[in-house]
């Protein structure tokens, strides 16, 4: 098992990892659209889910992936009617071939972000 840590993405702001690579996956946790540069959290949920998949990417990267290794994402959603809003971004990012998901409409998420994405990659 190893820690997967890059500053392209927000510090975590628990007691976990931003990914742990273990057997060839990358599990990440769960992202929101914070900004890792100035820790702010985007306006609305075009915003926060571009900002989302900007600090995914650079976690993959950082254990040495791609968006195109990604076999699974599950997002957490405040609300479901941004659910189209959300698959216009998504789809910009997962335009072929895009990895198995699942999507959750939740009563709250940390830093009362609209969105959060975790996802799983396999070398």
């Amino acid at each position: 098992m190893k820690t997967i840590k890059t500053d392209g993405a927000p510090k975590p702001i628990g007691p976990y990892s931003q990914a742990i690579e273990s057997d060839g996956f990358l599990f990440l946790s769960g992202q929101i659209g914070l900004d890792p540069g100035t820790g702010e959290l985007g306006g609305d949920i075009r915003q926060q889910t571009y900002q989302v998949m900007k600090n995914i990417n650079a976690v993959v990267e950082a254990g040495g992936c791609t968006l195109k290794n990604i076999v699974k994402t599950t997002i957490y959603l405040k609300s479901i009617s941004d659910f189209a809003e959300v698959n216009s971004v998504y789809s910009e990012y997962f335009a072929e071939n895009p990895p198995a998901r699942t999507t959750i409409e939740v009563s709250s998420l940390p830093r009362n972000a609209l969105i959060e994405i975790e996802v799983i990659a396999n070398r």
